[in-house]
């Protein structure tokens, strides 16, 4: 199925007094591009979680934010306590050499403003809550392959338009192909009795050379291969994986056919059909760009 490489995803879980969430945003990139925002004290998990990314995103530029939240005040900043009895000590030892009565409040104020009293405790990396942070990340990407695939559907349902509008296009250039090469045979010879007046021209001769002339502006071949790479991107469409780069190759190979029909054209009309096969073609591949 069709998948777009644009996509938001999201999951939220609780874990003991914790809240973990898990964000996944993508756009649109050739190959899969990166960045992601995580607390410090996960970040030497941070190759696990791209590597998870990239096996299950394939490509696009990826954005995965993820943040813990505490439930519960849980501060990490502590008092030290082996510090502020050293300080305590050694005030009332001063006040003692100094014979000055000093209360028990003032020197705890005192010693709260002293250097080094709180202290922040280091975590360390917790494997349960790594775990439950892994799960999110999966919920959220399910999450985001769901988005992918709705957008998809929408792209899949645009490129099935224009492939058929196109087709219907080549249809009309059929009305025009005889009268096209009836004119290209009536200014030949306008030419030759304009110019040409005083010589015998071998009649059987200049048919054959006709021909051939004429055989270069064919576009039987062109309109074969047009129709058959039509055919085949609408195949490409409906495969179980999403194949954005094959569409977009799929899509020159049309290109390609299309600018020789309008090389080969040589009649106003079909030339205005060209154009418009163009616009539908130039619409298809902008939309491919974003396909997975």
């Amino acid at each position: 199925m069709l998948q777009s490489m644009t996509g938001f995803g999201k999951a939220i879980k609780d874990f003991e007094n914790k809240k973990i969430t898990v964000e996944i945003r993508t756009l649109n990139s050739k190959q899969a591009d990166i960045s992601a925002k995580i607390p410090a004290l996960y970040r030497e998990k941070e190759m696990e979680l791209r590597n998870l990314l990239t096996q299950n995103l394939k490509r696009g530029k990826i954005e995965l934010n993820f943040w813990i939240e505490e439930n519960e005040s849980t501060s990490s900043v502590v008092l030290n306590m082996p510090v502020i009895n050293d300080y305590y000590h050694q005030l009332q030892e001063t006040a003692n050499f100094l014979n000055r009565d000093i209360k028990k409040e003032n020197i705890l104020e005192i010693i709260m403003r002293m250097p080094e009293v709180l202290k922040t405790e280091l975590k360390e990396l917790d494997e349960n809550e790594w775990t439950q942070i892994l799960k999110t990340v999966d919920e959220a990407l399910i999450d985001i392959k769901k988005f992918r695939l709705q957008e998809g559907k929408v792209l899949q349902e645009d490129f099935d338009k224009r492939v058929h509008t196109i087709e219907e296009l080549l249809d009309k250039i059929e009305p025009f192909e005889k009268e096209r090469i009836t004119k290209v045979k009536e200014r030949i010879k306008q030419h030759f009795q304009d110019n040409i007046k005083d010589v015998e021209i071998d009649q059987n001769r200049f048919e054959q050379e006709l021909i051939y002339y004429l055989e270069k502006f064919d576009i039987t071949e062109e309109k074969v291969r047009l129709k058959n790479h039509c055919n085949y991107f609408r195949q490409t469409l409906s495969e179980k994986e999403s194949q954005g780069k094959k569409l977009g190759f799929i899509s020159q190979e049309i290109g390609r056919e299309i600018n020789t029909l309008g090389s080969k054209a040589n009649h106003s009309e079909i030339q205005k059909i060209v154009v418009q096969m163009k616009d539908e073609l130039e619409k298809i591949k902008e939309q491919v760009l974003n396909v997975l």
